[in-house]
């Protein structure tokens, strides 16, 4: 009787148990239907309750072997919701962790979400989490539908706002963010308490991870309903649009901060500042220094140095001038990066006076330069071949317990090759691979070209090898470079070697390049060679200029019969074309056979 009364139980217990998405048609919205509950004496409630207290006595693989082949996660739920014994939360969960991994048992995710549920009543808010992040991680994309309705069926008479929130963060750390927006819009559309901390986590990370248009609209939809604004997420959300240059949006964000009766703050007057000055549009940053002092604000060091800025890439240096001058007037003290804007302006447009003055005026304030003054500086001095000064700065730079950097280095390389001082430009380099600081590709072109120059054109050719082996590519304008020099040392052949390698991916190099080469043969005399040459040109579609031709119309009058040629080529004047070069080079032999018939 017994056998037959169990047999009996495990059958009624075992009912189908679906989940289902929900229409916004139903009324109620949703319908739960709990498994069949028993009383507090039902024999298979009880034998599991009673193998539960006595695991540490008897495993509950022993305890419970007869059972486990027929229990179901239903009979899981009901144990869960009825809990005859009273059985302590944890002890609950431990079983619950062990039928996992007891074949052929399988959790449905009614039973995960029971079992949080009763996790969330107990106050073990990281275990219910957990099972909520393990659930979403099985579920995987597109689930939020299933999960929040499974969480609605189950929740009895729990509240699920904890269960919410720590299914947006499921979501959210598995990289689901339309998961979970989906879970917001789902809990808005059927009138549940909105879960602040959930919704800022999301936030966060869509401000993070999207685009910054995402993420506000994001936001307008939770503040409409109820979530507390910040004028720190607006400022933030401002910042990200400024940075995609989205000003109208951004500008709408700025806008709102009042209507959410919120007051912008110093951070939201400068971040919209700087987003129009950094677009060349300083007009609307001004207009809002002028909002800012009339709202009965101050501009601070940062709003100064941003509109200084923008004055300054617009060569207004007078107009930037008299801003610094307003700003210490104001009782603010410049940093460093005011005094670096002011001097980088200066140097752009050729002042250098005037950049080493406020570099001096910078010291004499105790405003200590930076890596960065010091490179502005160097670029500057560089540009107007001022050497000297240039080494004193390094000095100070060193004294001052500065290192060189490789803008650092890259600049002086390029500054000393410039000026013809291969010497100091190599030293430079050899102290950039003491200090384990590679070659850039400014430096390179910059050693290639001061080699050639002074007509050190192996080393030159040995530089670009070292540029191509750093995984470098040089252009065309610097093969081309090494090509003249080698073309002018009457190395030809080695000039068509590198015109090879240039072609070695399919690239065609430009007429520039074509013209080094056809200089080189003509020099020499190889007219046949240099005619080919122009052939393979047109056959490549380089359309030769009038640079080529008159190569060729001056290697024919250097090696042909220059009497007769020269007097042709004045009164051709410069060869255009293609049909001019032939013209005149064939009436040129015709008058050569003739000659040579007298």
């Amino acid at each position: 009787m017994a056998t037959l009364r169990l047999s009996r139980i495990r059958h009624s217990l075992s009912p189908p148990y679906k989940s289902f998405c929900f229409s916004s048609s139903d009324a109620p919205w949703y319908k739960y239907t709990p498994p069949p509950s028993y009383h507090h004496q039902d024999p298979l409630l009880s034998a599991i309750s009673e193998a539960i207290l006595n695991t540490k006595t008897k495993p509950l693989d022993s305890s419970l072997r007869k059972l486990l082949p027929s229990l179901t996660a239903n009979h899981v739920i009901n144990l869960i919701n009825l809990n005859p014994y009273s059985l302590p939360p944890h002890s609950l969960l431990s079983f619950f962790h062990w039928l996992s991994s007891q074949p052929p048992f399988r959790h449905t995710l009614h039973s995960y979400c029971t079992m949080a549920h009763f996790l969330c009543s107990r106050n073990m808010l990281p275990e219910a989490q957990s099972l909520i992040h393990f659930v979403v991680s099985r579920k995987g994309k597109d689930s939020a539908c299933s999960v929040f309705s499974c969480i609605v069926e189950t929740k009895g008479n729990h509240s699920p706002n904890y269960l919410f929130d720590a299914l947006i963060y499921a979501f959210m750390d598995h990289g689901f963010i339309s998961d979970a927006i989906e879970c917001v819009r789902l809990i808005r559309k059927h009138n549940f308490r909105v879960p602040f901390r959930g919704c800022g986590y999301l936030l966060d990370k869509m401000v993070k991870s999207n685009s910054a248009a995402s993420a506000w609209a994001f936001y307008k939809e939770i503040l409409d309903c109820g979530y507390p604004p910040n004028v720190y997420c607006f400022n933030v959300l401002m910042h990200k649009l400024c940075k995609e240059g989205n000003l109208e949006e951004a500008q709408l964000i700025f806008d709102e901060i009042g209507k959410r009766g919120l007051r912008p703050t110093v951070v939201s007057f400068n971040t919209l500042i700087n987003g129009y000055c950094k677009s060349a549009d300083l007009e609307e940053g001004f207009r809002l220094k002028r909002v800012m002092e009339d709202s009965g604000m101050r501009p601070d060091v940062f709003t100064y140095s941003v509109l200084i800025d923008g004055l300054c890439k617009e060569s207004r240096l007078d107009d930037a001038n008299r801003l610094f001058d307003e700003m210490q007037e104001r009782g603010l003290m410049p940093n460093d990066v005011t005094f670096t804007t002011l001097i980088d302006g200066q140097c752009k447009n050729g002042r250098i006076d005037l950049a080493l003055e406020i570099y001096r005026q910078m010291l004499m304030k105790g405003v200590k330069p930076d890596l960065i003054t010091y490179n502005t500086l160097i670029n500057g001095l560089c540009k107007v071949g001022d050497l000297k000064e240039v080494r004193k700065l390094v000095n100070e730079m060193s004294a001052r317990g500065l290192k060189p950097d490789r803008i650092t280095y890259t600049t002086l390389i390029d500054g000393y090759c410039k000026e013809g001082d291969l010497e100091s430009a190599l030293k430079i380099r050899k102290g950039m691979a003491e200090e384990g600081i590679r070659l850039d590709n400014v430096a390179f072109t910059a050693l290639i070209s001061g080699l050639c120059r002074e007509g050190r054109v192996v080393d030159a050719e040995k530089t670009l090898r070292e540029m191509l082996n750093a995984g470098m590519k040089p252009d065309d304008a610097m093969y081309t470079m090494v090509m003249d020099g080698f073309c002018k040392k009457g190395d030809v052949k080695m000039g068509f070697k590198l015109l090879k390698e240039v072609q070695g991916d399919g690239h065609v190099p430009s007429v520039v390049t074509y013209n080094v080469l056809m200089n080189g043969l003509c020099n020499q005399g190889q007219m046949k060679n240099a005619n080919m040459l122009l052939d393979a040109m047109l056959n490549l579609r380089v359309v030769p200029d009038d640079i080529t031709y008159n190569i060729l119309l001056e290697g024919h009058c250097k090696h042909g019969n220059p009497e007769n040629f020269d007097k042709l080529r004045s009164e051709k004047g410069l060869i255009p074309d293609y049909a001019s070069y032939t013209s005149l080079v064939n009436e040129y032999n015709k008058t050569s056979k003739d000659h040579s018939r007298r």
